[in-house]
């Protein structure tokens, strides 16, 4: 059964973006607008994102004998509905009132992977129980900084094990939060933020760790039981570096451009990132993700699963969880025609039309 279009989605597929967008702006906070859409500096990464998928070409296949494509996939060996996921984003409870436990809701009804971020203003626990309520194989993910005091992380991974995350994504591109101009320290002021990082015993200690090390990936292992995915990699060195270290994954990704400005696209660097680490490790993508057509372009590098960040809040604010599911149906939809354009059954098919034939 096909679902449903959204109201914001229009008489065709492209073009949706933007009106989405402009519909989460009118319902949402002015500074939680400013910090959801800020990028770090003057945004150069942040801005060349989308472009930089677009600047791919492929090269597709004809007389494959192929039916209507499958978007199933896995993920550490967990099954998917579909490639394309949610990347991890903060302050969803400024967004709408149900904040994770509707994002959660909305990707499980999709069949999609979604990832939480460490500093969700839900407990796990219920984060859990709604992704599960509406699937009971739901598959879940919590992104997680290291601190200084690596035991003050232990009871927070630990709640995320018990609460059915699969796995710990280890953001690394993030020794400290980087300088973006907006919103003003001031513009919070008259919202309540006290939930804000609530799993955590002491929500004002610090979070980030200026010396994270390869052996701090065994270290989450051995602490909570999952495997670890190191999120924030564009180097093909540092990647290979990753999974030598025991990572089950590498996540390409600049942080939404919010970290280091004149960083290169997660785009350019995906290739070499999949290039480095072979078939030892999964790759993963997220970074300027709009439409079904730059998802089967991720795929066609390489990456495994594709992760989309600021829509999902955009369609998180117009109409909580099921908006959330509406993207993520509508973006499988261009997924599904893009992936047949190109002659292809399947996710994995697509690595066959991203590189230049063997003419």
């Amino acid at each position: 059964m096909t679902p449903s279009r959204p109201s914001w989605a229009g008489p065709r597929r492209g073009g949706w973006q933007a009106e989405l967008a402009a519909r989460a702006r009118e319902v949402l906070p002015a500074p939680m607008w400013a910090y959801l859409e800020a990028g770090a500096r003057e945004g150069i990464t942040r801005d060349e994102a989308t472009e930089a998928w677009r600047a791919v070409r492929l090269w597709p296949r004809v007389l494959g004998g192929h039916g209507e494509p499958d978007l199933t996939t896995q993920v550490l060996g967990a099954a998917l509905s579909t490639p394309v996921g949610v990347a991890p984003t903060s302050m969803q409870r400024v967004v709408h009132p149900d904040g994770e436990l509707a994002m959660a809701a909305g990707a499980a009804a999709a069949g999609a992977l979604h990832v939480v971020s460490t500093n969700a203003g839900h407990p796990f626990a219920a984060i859990g129980d709604a992704a599960r309520a509406v699937d009971p194989d739901a598959v879940w993910w919590v992104q997680a900084y290291l601190p200084p005091d690596r035991e003050a992380a232990a009871p927070v991974l630990r709640a995320a094990a018990d609460a059915g995350a699969r796995a710990v994504a280890l953001t690394v591109d993030t020794p400290f939060p980087g300088t973006k101009y907006e919103p003003a320290d001031d513009a919070w002021v008259g919202h309540d933020l006290s939930w804000h990082r609530t799993n955590f015993a002491d929500p004002t200690a610090e979070r980030h760790h200026r010396g994270l090390r390869a052996h701090d990936l065994a270290w989450i292992t051995e602490t909570c039981g999952l495997p670890t995915v190191v999120k924030g990699v564009l180097r093909a060195d540092d990647a290979r570096r990753c999974a030598d270290a025991g990572a089950a994954g590498v996540w390409v990704s600049n942080h939404g451009g919010r970290q280091l400005d004149r960083t290169v696209s997660t785009a350019a660097a995906l290739p070499r990132v999949v290039e480095a680490v072979g078939d030892d490790v999964e790759v993963y993508v997220d970074g300027g993700v709009r439409s079904g057509l730059d998802a089967l372009t991720a795929l066609a590098l390489g990456a495994r699963a594709v992760l989309v960040g600021r829509p999902t809040v955009h369609a998180l604010a117009v109409d909580g969880a099921p908006g959330v599911r509406a993207l993520l149906d509508l973006l499988g939809l261009e997924l599904v025609e893009a992936l047949e354009l190109a002659g292809c059954r399947r996710p994995e098919d697509a690595r066959t039309v991203g590189a230049p034939p063997d003419l």
